[in-house]
């Protein structure tokens, strides 16, 4: 396999890893057990674990990044309706919820703010998604702001095990209704298929 696919396997491995067990209880020999590396094949690679989390949450930025951008370039050729670009927007969002190890290791480096290295990038990555939906999306800030709390409140939910664990409460069917819509039958699919993995 070449070094780059590699590279790629380890992140993936590395995002789903670090989106499960978080920064701290994440360490680089789980991460190669996951990808059936060595452990010190990981540590060549990345150097240390907190280049390799950073390294993770560049690409979870990138690949949501790549997917707003195409949200918009569809609003802006006119294959969909301007009036649709926030609702897109949140779909492309939670599509990201097949790779739950996206959604999650970004929350992961959010959680770590305090840490110098993790926190500086987490913070310009959240103000470059922000940049990226009030500026190029054209959405007026205070929209923004909401469309930023609703994935939190996805992030969240998805951090507490909601969609594996909510059945037979009303509450909880209330409130993953209202954060997930048309898609919560593919998150619950998608909960349901991550949940026999790690079994």
């Amino acid at each position: 396999m070449p070094a780059a696919e590699r590279r790629e396997l380890i992140l993936g491995h590395a995002s789903e890893v670090f989106g499960r067990r978080g920064y701290p209880g994440t360490t680089t020999e789980q991460i190669a057990q996951a990808a059936g590396i060595s452990q010190p094949y990981v540590v060549r690679m990345f150097g240390t674990k907190e280049k390799l989390f950073v390294e993770v949450m560049e690409r979870a930025l990138g690949k949501l990044i790549v997917a707003f951008r195409e949200v918009i370039r569809l609003r802006d050729s006119g294959e969909i309706p301007a009036g649709e670009l926030g609702a897109r927007l949140g779909q492309a969002y939670v599509d990201l919820i097949e790779d739950r190890g996206i959604l999650m290791s970004l929350m992961q480096g959010f959680i770590q703010g305090h840490d110098d290295v993790i926190g500086r990038r987490a913070r310009a990555g959240f103000l470059e998604i922000y940049r990226l939906l009030r500026d190029e999306a054209g959405i007026p800030a205070d929209d923004v702001r909401s469309f930023l709390a609703d994935g939190m409140l996805i992030n969240t939910l998805l951090a507490i095990g909601m969609p594996d664990n909510f059945e037979g409460d009303e509450a909880a069917t209330e409130l993953m209704n209202l954060s997930f819509g048309a898609k919560l039958d593919a998150v619950l699919c998608v909960a349901s298929e991550q949940s026999s993995r790690q079994a």
